[in-house]
């Protein structure tokens, strides 16, 4: 009772600042961290050869999409759960956090069934050009396979960073980060299992992320009692998590169709290109987790405050917010301008196609991705209000509506240049609407 008593407290009571990073700065931290599974398999998995480089960046759509599924039951629930929380509803917070739990393994199971029995059209779809489909194949299968765990994983750990154990949720992914990390150069090269082995180390370091999730939901350290008893066919559930849930699956399904996309025009240009663009993903993918992570501390944050009716609280939130992840976007944005050229080395300096194409696209998304900041929190602060129509215009435009004509139609008229320049400009018309958004809104009269 104490220790969730203490967990209320930061949502409820603590100064907003100081709430703000000691719930957001742990899921950032863990964000990154999740991100860096992918940019270190990259890494170790680069120096291979370019075709498997390419590989790694074919299978990352599928990735993206389960985890999409995973954050429409997490993250759906976090906001209902944080305004359960808020309005005293405790009995039916815990019926929410089962239902979302074991729905999302339910479902995340069935799908990630599907996938291994059609993998080679899927790699196909997703741009493996004849010389990456054996090493996407040797990947894809094991690398699906943990995507089980890493769905549950990503469910609980949205669920419990809406009780604000955040510092819980960065514990568990740190750890199955630098396992991942550090098994990758002893599977792929000491054991000799060559592109397998980097997704062999992320099954392990996902299934030991699972067993700390487990002991944290299942030893009664949660605010929340989870158990199949409790799991409840409900409607309402179902809707308010699907009301918040939907349209950051729909992001996370634009953004994979995206990257499929971009990465099957690219395949006419060859695995360099296919590789290069990789890379920059896989960059910009860090910087953008970093926000998503600070975004996860503060929704809960905003949906207490906005269940308890502190609309004080949730308007010094989001300025908050707004100063803090433009900062930080900036500066990560200078940073690849000036060092364009050393981060594309870290992964490929042999490859004379894979640093020019490398260093252009990271510079060209760079200069935009100054901006994300200001586009990310309002899509998240809509979210946590349960105000679904505005968050997920927010979230579907700049992957879907903006950016999918965009990469289809610029490679046609300009090549490699067509596809480098789709996401900035994506960006620039997302922000304007961002900003339609933002403008003029009477806040009182939006919560009320």
């Amino acid at each position: 009772m104490e220790n969730e008593t203490k967990k209320l407290f930061l949502l409820k009571d603590a100064n907003v600042s100081t709430a703000l990073l000691k719930l957001g700065i742990p899921t950032m931290v863990g964000m990154l961290i999740a991100a860096l599974y992918n940019v270190v398999d990259t890494f170790f998995v680069a120096k291979l050869g370019t075709s498997q480089m390419g590989a790694v960046s074919i299978v990352f759509p599928i990735g993206t999409i389960m985890t999409g599924i995973a954050l429409l039951f997490g993250s759906g629930a976090s906001s209902y759960l944080a305004r359960l929380l808020g309005n005293r509803q405790h009995k039916e917070a815990d019926s929410c956090a089962s239902t979302a739990l074991f729905t999302s393994v339910c479902i995340g199971g069935i799908c990630i069934l599907f996938l291994l029995l059609i993998m080679t059209p899927i790699l196909k779809c997703l741009g493996a050009t004849p010389t990456i489909l054996p090493y996407a194949r040797q990947y894809g299968y094991v690398f699906v396979f943990s995507l089980l765990f890493n769905v549950f994983n990503v469910t609980v750990n949205n669920i419990i960073t809406a009780e604000g154990a955040s510092r819980f949720s960065m514990i568990a992914m740190f750890c199955g980060g630098m396992l991942n990390a550090g098994l990758d150069p002893v599977m792929i090269y000491v054991l000799h299992m060559g592109v397998m082995g980097a997704a062999a180390a992320t099954l392990v370091a996902n299934m030991v992320s699972t067993t700390l999730y487990v002991s944290y939901i299942f030893g009664r350290k949660s605010v929340f009692h989870i158990s199949l008893k409790k799991l409840s066919i409900d409607k309402k559930i179902y809707m308010e998590i699907f009301k918040v849930g939907l349209p950051i699956l729909a992001f996370q399904i634009l953004t994979s169709v995206a990257v499929g996309i971009t990465n099957f025009i690219a395949a006419d240009y060859g695995d360099s290109v296919v590789a290069a663009i990789g890379i920059e993903a896989r960059v910009i993918a860090l910087g953008t987790m970093a926000v998503f992570g600070f975004l996860k501390g503060f929704q809960p944050f905003v949906g207490y405050n906005y269940g308890a009716k502190n609309w004080t609280r949730v308007e010094e939130a989001k300025k908050f917010a707004l100063r803090l992840t433009s900062c930080f976007c900036i500066l990560v944005a200078a940073g690849l301008i000036a060092f364009s050229s050393n981060i594309v080395e870290l992964f490929n300096k042999n490859d004379l196609i894979v640093m020019k194409v490398g260093k252009e696209a990271l510079i060209l998304n760079g200069i935009v991705f100054a901006t994300l900041g200001f586009q990310l929190v309002y899509g998240t602060f809509y979210l946590a209000l349960g105000k679904s129509k505005q968050g997920g215009i927010l979230s579907i435009c700049r992957q879907g509506l903006f950016f999918i004509p965009l990469v289809l139609i610029l490679p046609q008229l300009f090549g490699v240049q067509g596809i480098l320049f789709a996401q900035p400009i994506a960006d620039i018309g997302n922000v304007f609407l961002t900003g339609m958004f933002a403008y003029g809104v009477n806040y009182r009269t939006e919560v009320n």
